[in-house]
């Protein structure tokens, strides 16, 4: 199952419980049941009066999570080509149920999001209630590369960063690092990596009787101060001005062009985004833009509600398929796309990934 749970007693019978990611070769990559232990468990523990507060942690020194199992996504894409597998039906609505379960949790949930922090660890970590980076965190969403798009609730937290970054971030997969992911929103607060141990000890002591939330925020406060001197320089925020100008432009196309024609330019975090979007998917690209630009008015549940089409879809057309291929099975990096030329994609087949393909009410209409 490579999923772990753990309650330890605190005062007066308060109870902390700890799910822990346990697939360290996988960099703790969700798979399916992985996923469905996850909600389960915290669905009890959000029932359980005795659970006062929850810690989502990962195990081993390199990831809180990479992403999700999409190997095998990709297999059964590969049993059903131009249809929908009934795996990908299942592993999107349980992974954006679970998603949605954080971002909606009724108690504390606290998410230390050490190492790699990619895709589907994004999902997971965006949602907490207290989000903790480390001198070790670098966060992304790198699916221009496989030919998907920032799917676990990105439309939600790109389309909400300052300006034009959160397109910029979803178009060139830049990693953020713990100054940059406190400067935008993407997190609350910085501990080091060998605090873990001293946060655990601190909520088993905390009286969870007696206003909770001010014991909690001086607890936080306390080890944070003693992790700032160790913050890294912020990457992103001082680059706002510049990337705003750049992509400052009317479509995805221009964009594309305004982007990749920095492959070269001395500033090397956007020559890096530069050359990742110009060997990237074209269509991720449009997917990008396009729900960024719809995301921006729908509630949370709707965003959940439109990734699972977009995701159904990815799994009907040939590009995902391809880009796991190209990056994690053949290793070739040479993903031959279906659609190469970024401004020759036809509007029907963008819009059409964000077409129901299911017959009756939408699988996710109770979040």
């Amino acid at each position: 199952m490579n999923v772990s749970f753990e309650e330890r007693i605190g005062l007066h019978g308060a109870r902390i419980g700890i799910a822990s990611l346990d697939a360290e070769s996988s960099l703790n990559a969700l798979s399916m049941p992985m996923i469905e232990a996850l909600d389960a468990k915290l669905r009890a523990w959000a029932d359980d009066p005795e659970i006062v507060c929850v810690l989502l942690r990962g195990n081993g020194p390199k990831a809180f999570c990479a992403g999700g199992d999409v190997r095998q996504l990709v297999d059964a894409c590969r049993e059903h080509p131009g249809e929908v597998p009934p795996l990908a039906g299942r592993f999107f609505a349980d992974e954006y149920r679970l998603d949605h379960r954080i971002h909606t949790y009724p108690k504390p949930l606290i998410c230390w999001a050490h190492g790699h922090v990619l895709g589907g660890g994004m999902g997971l970590m965006q949602g907490a209630s207290i989000r903790i980076v480390t001198p070790s965190s670098r966060l992304g969403m790198p699916e221009i590369n496989i030919g998907l798009y920032p799917d676990v609730g990105g439309s939600w937290f790109l389309a909400r960063l300052p300006g034009k970054l959160g397109l910029f971030l979803g178009l060139g997969a830049s990693t953020i690092n713990a100054h940059d992911a406190l400067d935008l929103d993407l997190a609350d607060r910085f501990l080091l990596d060998d605090q873990q141990d001293a946060l655990l000890a601190g909520l088993v002591q905390l009286n969870w009787r007696d206003k909770p939330q001010a014991q909690l925020n001086s607890l936080l406060k306390a080890l944070e101060h003693e992790a700032r001197g160790q913050l890294p320089e912020a990457q992103w925020l001082p680059r706002r001005k510049r990337i705003d100008e750049l992509l400052d432009v009317a479509d995805l196309p221009s964009a594309w062009k305004a982007m990749t024609a920095l492959q070269h330019d001395s500033d090397v975090p956007l020559a890096r985004a530069a050359k990742t979007l110009a060997a990237g998917c074209p269509l991720t690209a449009h997917l990008v833009w396009e729900q960024i630009r719809r995301a921006k008015h729908l509630s949370l549940a709707d965003v959940f509600r439109m990734e699972y089409a977009m995701s159904l879809n990815c799994c009907r057309h040939p590009e995902f398929p391809e880009g796991v291929r190209a990056r994690l099975i053949d290793k070739d990096n040479a993903p031959r796309w279906h659609w190469p030329d970024v401004a020759a994609i036809p509007q029907a087949v963008i819009e059409a990934h964000f077409e129901p393909v299911w017959e009756g009410p939408h699988p996710l209409q109770d979040l």
